[in-house]
């Protein structure tokens, strides 16, 4: 067991870190061990995970000690901030810092940082084709993540940055799901006009990450994009359809209706679906489904997350 290698894994009771845990623990000859961080290690999920054999330790990303101690003795860490806890763009670039300085201190060997583009470099923001929030941002919750991946580079980690795509999830529980119209109708609303959107099982992003971490050095200093499927919004509406057994339509409009529908965060989510629109090429080269599939040969389909998880989707 000591000649294994240690993985650090922050937010390892959450979608992409627990993903990798999970990975970790049931591959017995796979080389690495986990250390699954957590701020209670008290909760159901991480009781969980120290019952599958990971070293459960307290740490809080916004409390540098506590994040050096995480690090002690790791051979690599996957490092993922959680923008819609606290929807404080400049709490990730900290954070960002802080997980960085860390990895330096602690010599790691290979670091993965799960990131997201930052629209700015494709949108500037004296551009007003796309609204600019918060007076520095374009899509905040992807703008500071792509930020943040200069920090490993200035501080010389061997890093490899991850870019997920749309979480299936949110069909489930962030409410993105399909809702009946006036008529009764099921809809599924999404302004990305006939663009194909990448969208991945949260669960295999840790198990492609898992991957990166089994090829060692040899994807250090690369941004790998991770998508199960690559879908317009009808071809996700006619699988939604035929897993659901009802007619799910396609409700297709602009950025700007979603943008004005004044949920917590509508704005830069839908500065988000025609960033994916407008750069849908970049978008979606960047996040091959054969290169995902190569590191997580178990990666899912839309129409395989679906056989598992259409019951689960609210349709009130």
């Amino acid at each position: 067991m000591s000649s294994k290698k240690i993985i650090t894994v922050f937010g390892a009771t959450g979608a992409q870190g627990g993903g990798l845990a999970r990975a970790i623990l049931n591959d017995a000859n796979g080389g690495f061990v986990a250390r699954a961080v957590t701020r209670d290690i008290n909760s159901d999920k991480a009781k969980a995970l120290a019952s599958l054999g990971a070293e459960v330790v307290a740490g809080d990303v916004d409390d540098q000690a506590s994040v050096d101690k995480a690090l002690d003795g790791a051979y690599g860490a996957y490092f993922v901030t959680f923008f819609w806890n606290h929807f404080s763009p400049e709490l990730e670039l900290v954070q960002a810092k802080t997980f960085a300085d860390a990895a330096k201190k602690a010599g790691l060997q290979h670091a993965i940082w799960s990131t997201l583009e930052d629209v700015r470099e494709f949108v500037p923001l004296h551009d007003d084709t796309m609204p600019t929030l918060r007076e520095k941002y374009k899509v905040p919750h992807f703008d500071a993540k792509g930020e943040g991946n200069k920090f490993f580079i200035e501080a010389g980690i061997p890093t490899t940055f991850i870019y997920p795509s749309f979480y299936w999830e949110n069909f489930i529980y962030f409410g993105s799901g399909p809702k009946k119209g006036t008529d009764g109708k099921l809809q599924l609303t999404l302004p990305i006009g006939d663009a194909k959107m990448g969208g991945i099982a949260s669960g295999d992003i840790g198990k492609c990450a898992y991957g990166i971490f089994k090829k060692g050095k040899e994807l250090v200093g690369k941004k790998i994009g991770l998508a199960g499927d690559q879908l317009t919004g009808q071809e996700m509406a006619d699988a939604l359809s035929k897993a659901l057994g009802q007619p799910v339509a396609y409700n297709k409009i602009p950025a700007s209706v979603y943008r004005s529908f004044g949920f917590p965060g509508a704005d830069d989510l839908g500065n988000m679906f025609q960033f994916y629109t407008d750069f849908e090429d970049q978008v979606n080269s960047l996040r091959d489904i054969e290169r995902s599939k190569q590191l997580n040969p178990h990666l899912q389909s839309f129409d395989q997350w679906l056989r598992k998880n259409a019951a689960k989707i609210p349709l009130d």
